[in-house]
C-alpha cells in the first residue's frame, strides 16, 4: 500500500464505523433474511477509536482554521494601519488650517463652497 492511499483508507474506515454506530435498524437496506446480522454490542475499545476519529477530525479541522487565520492577520492588521494612515493624512490639512489661522476659515454658512455645501438652501 503507498503512502497517499492509507489516510485515504483511514477516512473511509472512519467514515463506515461512523455510519455503522449511527445507522438505525428501520434505515438499514433491505437484506435477504438468511443473511441478516444479530445486532451485537458496541465494544469499550470501538467506541474510543470512534471518539478518536471525531476528535482527530475536530482538531484538523480546527487546526486549518487556525493556520488560515494566522497567515490572513498580517493582512489584517496591515489594512487597519493603512486605513488609519490614510485619515489621518486626510485630516493634516484641515489640522493645519485650524493651528495657523484659526481665524482665516468662513465666518458664516453661506461663504461656504464646494461640492458637499453645493446642496444646502441659502437661509
Amino acid at each position: 500500500m503507498t503512502g497517499g492511499d492509507q489516510p485515504s483508507r483511514l477516512l473511509y474506515e472512519l467514515c463506515s464505523l461512523l455510519l455503522e454506530v449511527l445507522r438505525a435498524p428501520h434505515l438499514a437496506p433491505s437484506r435477504p433474511p438468511a443473511r441478516r446480522r444479530v445486532p451485537t454490542r458496541m465494544s469499550p475499545a470501538r467506541f474510543a477509536s470512534l471518539l478518536l476519529g471525531a476528535s482527530l477530525a475536530l482538531i484538523l479541522c480546527g487546526s486549518v482554521t487556525f493556520l488560515i487565520g494566522f497567515i490572513l492577520m498580517p493582512w489584517v492588521v496591515g489594512l487597519v494601519i493603512l486605513f488609519y494612515f490614510v485619515g489621518i493624512v486626510s485630516n493634516l490639512p484641515g489640522l493645519g488650517r485650524a493651528i495657523l489661522c484659526p481665524g482665516c476659515g468662513p465666518s458664516s454658512p453661506k461663504e461656504m463652497s464646494g461640492p458637499l455645501f453645493s446642496k444646502l438652501p441659502i437661509i
